[in-house]
């Protein structure tokens, strides 16, 4: 199969002028059925200054890989000076680093070596910039290990017990589906190497989402909390009220940044202008990013009033509603706001 049509993409340069062409890199991978990392990882690698439009080769032949200038997914070898990048044979540990303990895929094998260039390209900026690093690391947290951990069958929770139910939505399994049907009648290597380039555009058309992502969204709302836990001694003494200047997702980011800037005591209550409406609210801070207790969520005897009742059994003007759970309520202004979120402080 790997002798009848081993190759996927077309050279990228003319060939008006031989002579002058500068000549394109091969990038090898194995045939057969494929997985998310090695489509995900010759769809990154393509991306990089080396390997910009090389051609992918898709072969399980010693002989034709060791001729290759890089090799994802097969040959037995991880060895970045040689541009070899296999997780499957024996010994293999790999990890990405930074914290991170699930063994890399080729997928991870490529964004740990090659993904501060993406992300750099994509900010036009140092690949030494601290925000190219900053992504670096969202990035694989939030879209990369996942397909390491998946590859390389490894569970999201540490338990024996089966999955309560099927997840067969995520990125890795829509790649599995493009692979040829066991019924369909051409199963040529053509018609294989034509699912697989499907597949590096699915992938690779997820991870660049998730690069821009991180660019135009995350970064900014990331830098706008930082300037506001910044600014929480200005709100109130006890520095445990943090007020937004501009409404943006923060509670991803105020977890990580407290831990990171050692922020004690930590952020109860969190203020911000709701768009819509111009009111106020007073968000009471989870315990985790993943629960729906709240590290102290606002009086037991608020919850459930509004609007006048609500003042009345507060003393405090313009108050709005206190949802039944407490965990968020709301005022006409900030200053209300602000007297709330005091007030809860002390109850």
């Amino acid at each position: 199969m790997a002798a009848s049509s081993p190759r996927v993409s077309s050279p990228p340069y003319s060939t008006a002028s031989p002579s002058y062409a500068p000549a394109v890199k091969r990038v090898g991978t194995h045939n057969g059925s494929f997985h998310c990392d090695e489509a995900l990882g010759c769809f990154m690698i393509r991306l990089s200054s080396k390997f910009c439009g090389a051609d992918i080769v898709r072969t399980r032949d010693p002989k034709v890989l060791d001729d290759l200038d890089a090799v994802l997914d097969v040959g037995g070898i991880y060895d970045p000076i040689r541009d070899r990048y296999d997780h499957h044979q024996k010994g293999f540990e790999e990890v990405f680093g930074y914290g991170f303990s699930t063994k890399l895929s080729s997928a991870g094998l490529v964004y740990k070596h090659f993904g501060k260039e993406i992300i750099a390209k994509e900010l036009q900026l140092d690949e030494e910039h601290p925000n190219v690093h900053l992504l670096y690391l969202a990035i694989y947290k939030s879209f990369m290990e996942a397909i390491d951990a998946i590859d390389n069958g490894i569970n999201r929770y540490d338990t024996d017990q089966p999955p309560r139910y099927v997840n067969n939505t995520h990125l890795s399994s829509r790649v599995g589906r493009l692979n040829l049907d066991w019924i369909d009648p051409d199963q040529s290597a053509e018609k294989e190497n034509e699912a697989f380039r499907r597949a590096m555009a699915l992938a690779g058309a997820e991870f660049l989402d998730s690069v821009r992502f991180h660019v135009r969204s995350w970064l900014p709302a990331r830098s706008i909390v930082v300037e506001c836990l910044q600014a929480r001694y200005d709100v109130d003494p006890s520095g445990e009220v943090m007020v937004l200047n501009r409404f943006c997702p923060w509670k991803l980011h105020l977890f990580e940044l407290e831990e990171e800037m050692k922020i004690d005591p930590p952020i109860k209550y969190v203020l911000y202008q709701d768009e819509r409406s111009k009111s106020w609210r007073v968000q009471a801070v989870a315990v985790s990013p993943d629960s729906f207790e709240s590290r102290k969520a606002l009086p037991a005897q608020w919850r459930g009033l509004r609007d006048t009742e609500l003042s009345n059994q507060t003393g405090i003007p313009g108050c709005v509603f206190v949802h039944m759970s407490g965990f968020i309520g709301g005022n006409q202004t900030l200053e209300g706001a602000l007297a709330m979120a005091r007030g809860a402080l002390k109850l």
